[in-house]
């Protein structure tokens, strides 16, 4: 028996018989067809983009039906308008070939207030509703609140609570921005720094390991979306031992940050934005009468707002997701209560991917880039502001 994977079966008016005689013939030929999409419940706002984008994803009651164990995952979102991130994120995963199984949480100590009430009582659950178990993967998205420390976070206590949760009960984490800050304050004492100016654009990233499976097929230089006014301590992260960075840049310091065993993977860009988030950012912040709002950087084609910005990191979004959801797949238990054992023992990942020294692709090590005088300029506008200036 011979298996076909097949993630967009598209029927189109009249095409209904093409299509049976085609699962007909594999069917004679000994072949199984696995559907292997996002599953989601039925009734997601995201359903309706993801069809009209012709991703496909089964409801709850479909993917029911196959004879697949998908991976579990459960999103934590702290975005105030969780429409449009569960949208960006469900794009990204519907990519995959695996089937996936998605729990939305939220927070019981924040309320939301840019999305409706029924929308979170439908599609939504607190904490306590999961804490008992175990999932391959987590997300843990963003929030507009890096102005604020920490601890004035109105949910950090319950943030916190969660994090320590997913250490034991979640195979691997991805943090996502001000989640990724977060993560890395509360689990490894990297310090967040506020940042000069507001970062804002798209900026180059450096790989920084050529055999990493998390970047594996990424260019030497990628690019990725930011828009923060803080950054994190770099010196915190190289002084720990469990911390790899695996793309930073001259402006905007690391961007993709991972514990070497990948059960904690720290996003600071946004791969996961659209075309157009950017300029809608833009367009608010102008809206609003916001003073010094800043251009962003190599966004809109010769810097003119009135041109159609140009979507240059959607290729290694994709990849990035993918090559998370394979790197779970290929190594998380098949029996998911067996996650708490294999965290305490730290017995994720494989000796291959996870032993091996970081090797720079490149033998100049972006010397030649970083002497850029554009690119030091910049770097310089964006760097953190040293002990002796604040």
């Amino acid at each position: 028996m011979h298996d076909i994977c097949v993630t967009r079966i598209r029927q189109k008016p009249g095409k209904n018989l093409k299509i049976a005689a085609f699962v007909k013939d594999l069917a004679r030929r000994n072949i199984k067809i696995i559907l292997m999409p996002v599953k989601i419940p039925a009734g997601l706002p995201a359903r309706e983009v993801l069809d009209a984008e012709r991703i496909f994803a089964l409801e709850h009651e479909d993917a029911e039906k196959q004879q697949v164990r998908p991976l579990r995952l459960v999103i934590l979102n702290l975005m105030p308008k969780k429409i449009e991130t569960e949208t960006q994120l469900l794009r990204l995963l519907s990519k995959s070939p695996l089937q996936l199984d998605i729990d939305f949480m939220r927070t019981g100590t924040h309320a939301g207030t840019h999305v409706s009430r029924d929308h979170l009582l439908k599609f939504y659950e607190t904490f306590d509703k999961f804490s008992s178990n175990c999932y391959d993967g987590m997300i843990i998205t963003g929030a507009p609140v890096e102005h604020l420390e920490f601890e004035q976070v109105d949910y950090w206590d319950e943030l916190k609570k969660i994090m320590d949760w997913a250490n034991s009960r979640v195979f691997s984490v991805v943090y996502l921005c001000w989640g990724a800050m977060a993560g890395l304050y509360h689990r490894y004492g990297v310090r967040k720094k506020p940042l000069k100016e507001k970062l804002f654009g798209v900026y180059p990233q450096y790989l920084q390991d050529e055999f990493c499976f998390l970047t594996n097929g990424f260019d030497e230089i990628s690019l990725q979306p930011h828009s923060r006014h803080a950054g994190i301590s770099e010196e915190d992260i190289k002084a720990n031992k469990r911390l790899r960075i695996l793309t930073t840049g001259p402006q905007t310091g690391p961007g993709l940050i991972s514990t070497s065993d990948f059960s904690e993977v720290f996003a600071i860009g946004h791969w996961e934005y659209e075309k157009y988030t950017l300029a809608h950012e833009y367009e608010r912040d102008i809206a609003k009468g916001m003073k010094n709002v800043p251009f962003p950087h190599n966004y809109f084609p010769f810097d003119n707002p009135e041109n159609e910005p140009v979507f240059s990191w959607r290729a290694h979004a994709n990849l990035f997701w993918r090559n998370w959801l394979n790197w779970v797949y290929e190594t998380t238990p098949y029996r998911l209560e067996e996650i708490p054992y294999l965290r305490e023992k730290r017995l994720l990942g494989t000796d291959r991917s996870v032993f091996h020294e970081p090797e720079n692709p490149r033998k100049d090590r972006y010397s030649i880039f970083l002497q850029t005088e554009g690119i030091e300029k910049t770097a310089r506008n964006c760097r953190l502001p040293k002990e002796s200036e604040k």
